[in-house]
């Protein structure tokens, strides 16, 4: 079947569904929202119509990156452009089924934007947080049901393969080269390059493999759109498959996608299937002669498999340790066969590319860093959610425009980014551009896209050991300076934290970081002393006064820090006594409240309870 007579077979089903002529109610449903309680507003929303008796659809989709406002629902009443809901409970659903769907009135308390023109609500994209935000690899994230393949279509999904099929792969690869396009996985190496490396090779059969491998703390960029947008992955890698193999010979694709996504591996092997039964996926694909399939692969959660020789070991059922290279995976990959790797994010935005055109794409970004980038931005944010910008954007706009500032209104202190492989930045680098060589220079790296923000109550030498520590027990053990080095340098920093620092700890961290950097195998190893290079290089005070002076300035580390009830503070109310675990804490109602520093245990329940601000962290 060709494209055309595909997509117009879609738009003859979508139009005999008649979803135009009634309400439709989008429910985000993609991780972040069920944790908020989505899947019960769902289930509401069917109950409320059934006893009604109102015919709508009730449609699942994914993220629209505003995971701060969760349960968000869209409400499109025919004819009419669809309404943004925020923070949907259950107890509000029959009130937005009587009077939107009822009456055509909004109910105002929840209400957040408009998709189109305003009508007193402001337009969802000129939302403060949306506004600085260019969606490529998120595009459809949120805007596309997911129950199957008709809406993606005409949403011009797919349009991309078509012309991808009609261009030779020269031709192709060269577009992808000239549009400046760098893998999103975090090294930044020119994709049409990688895709050339591997055409070149004349040994079949070949393999391409999408890396969604997510393992960063506090990192969902690839799982939001392997949840709420699968199908522009796997378009990606057919067009990708295309310019590596063609007609040559033989190619197969596998995405590989950790065990903890269950969501992700669900919608993904639904759209394999719908791909399939479309004849989008498996022998001569839109009657081009090509063939091309892909199967999915779960991982068991090792972070060490998001290196591209770990997980091509894991694929082949081996043990996920990395090798050394050359050989390159573009010359003797998988089963030892020429093998292309990609992430989500990057195979997302090719079909954009392949639309539009690489002058298009050059058109964003700066002259190194071409197109967008998106990021988890997490932390002591106000906005919390997925974000796509242009690259070269500032952490000063994302965190303060597109973010909305501090949580709390409290005062920016750092933000990381680049997950457990990255550094700490300090207040004065707010007006970094964000690009690949930027952030290198400045001690961290884009890494796939997770950005932590931290204000005053975060003690930076905690942070840089956690990192430390989780990067120590995902080491794969292979290569004995990241092995040892990234142990010892753990123990210095659990020692420092302690309150048990020592002279010289500073430096020996310094030489050791260095060193574990120049000597390891992989990528793990040679990041790991990130966050504590970054931290010393930008707060060397904040560990100088945690060694010397044994104190954590932010109250963090338990070791340096002691409560205490202020007495002018408190009121007597009673909360921090009933939430203290230990019974550290007494007093009479309405008389002040008395702590003993030998049973504390420095939990900080009291601190979180008391609304007058009277415990207080020494």
């Amino acid at each position: 079947m060709k494209f055309d007579e595909l997509r117009a077979g879609a738009r003859e089903r979508l139009l005999k569904k008649n979803e135009a002529a009634k309400p439709i109610i989008r429910v985000g449903l993609a991780t972040c929202g069920r944790a908020a309680g989505a899947e019960d507003v769902a289930t509401a929303f069917q109950e409320s119509l059934a006893k009604r008796g109102i015919s709508a659809t009730v449609a699942e989709v994914g993220c629209l990156g505003l995971c701060y406002a969760e349960p968000m629902v869209e409400v499109i009443l025919p004819g009419k452009p669809g309404v943004v809901y925020s923070q949907v409970k259950t107890k509000l659903v029959d009130k937005i089924v009587e009077q939107h769907i009822g009456q055509g009135q909004l109910v105002d308390e929840i209400a957040m934007a408009v998709m189109g023109p305003s009508n007193g609500l402001p337009a969802f994209m000129e939302l403060p947080m949306l506004k600085g935000q260019l969606r490529v690899a998120t595009r459809n994230c949120g805007l596309v049901g997911l129950e199957d393949l008709d809406q993606y279509l005409d949403l011009g999904g797919y349009e991309g393969l078509d012309r991808a099929l009609k261009m030779a792969p020269e031709e192709l690869i060269k577009m992808v080269k000239d549009s400046g396009l760098r893998g999103r996985g975090g090294a930044g190496f020119p994709t049409g390059q990688k895709w050339e490396f591997c055409r070149q090779s004349q040994n079949f059969p070949k393999y391409l493999i999408c890396n969604g491998d997510e393992g960063d703390p506090g990192a969902f960029m690839d799982r939001a759109i392997m949840e709420g947008d699968p199908h522009s992955v796997i378009e990606g890698m057919l067009i990708g498959a295309w310019a590596i193999a063609g007609r040559q010979g033989p190619i197969e694709g596998f995405i590989y996608v950790r065990a903890e996504y269950p969501l992700a591996i669900a919608n993904l092997t639904r759209a394999i299937e719908q791909a399939r039964k479309a004849g989008l996926l498996g022998k001569d694909i839109l009657s081009s002669g090509f063939d091309f399939d892909i199967r999915l692969n779960k991982g068991a959660g090792a972070f060490v498999c998001g290196e591209e020789t770990a997980l091509i070991a894991s694929i082949e059922g081996q043990p996920g340790l990395p090798r050394t290279r050359p050989p390159f995976p573009a010359v003797c990959g998988l089963f030892g066969k020429p093998t292309n790797i990609n992430n989500v994010e990057t195979f997302a935005t090719i079909p954009v590319i392949a639309t539009k055109g690489a002058e298009w794409f050059q058109g964003v970004g700066t002259e190194r860093n071409r197109g967008t980038k998106s990021f988890s931005l997490v932390g002591k944010i106000k906005n919390t959610g997925l974000i796509e910008v242009p690259l070269g954007t500032s952490i000063r706009d994302v965190v303060f425009n597109i973010g909305g500032g501090i949580l709390d209104d409290g005062k920016f202190k750092a933000v990381q980014t680049g997950g457990p492989s990255g550094g700490c930045l300090p207040e004065a680098l707010l007006d970094l551009p964000l690009t690949y060589e930027g952030l290198m220079q400045a001690g961290t790296i884009m890494g796939s896209g997770g950005m932590i923000v931290m204000d005053n109550e975060t003690c930076m030498v905690d942070v840089a050991r956690y990192f430390l520590k989780f990067v120590t027990e995902e080491s794969c053990g292979k290569c004995t300076p990241c092995r040892e080095g990234t142990k010892r340098m753990s123990e210095i920093m659990e020692r420092i934290c302690a309150g048990e620092g020592r002279e010289g700890d500073i430096d020996t961290l310094e030489r050791m970081g260095k060193a574990i950097a120049a000597a390891s195998l992989c990528g793990l190893g040679q990041t790991a002393p990130n966050p504590t290079l970054s931290t010393i290089r930008y707060f060397r005070q904040e560990y100088e006064t945690h060694i010397y002076d044994k104190k954590c300035p932010a109250g963090v580390c338990k070791a340096l820090i002691t409560y205490r009830i202020d007495a002018t503070a408190c009121t007597g109310c009673g909360l921090c006594l009933r939430n203290c675990p230990v019974e550290a804490i007494a007093g009479e109602k309405k008389k002040t409240h008395v702590l003993d520093p030998n049973k504390c245990v420095k939990c900080g329940a009291c601190r979180e309870s008391c609304k007058f601000k009277a415990v207080i962290i020494e």
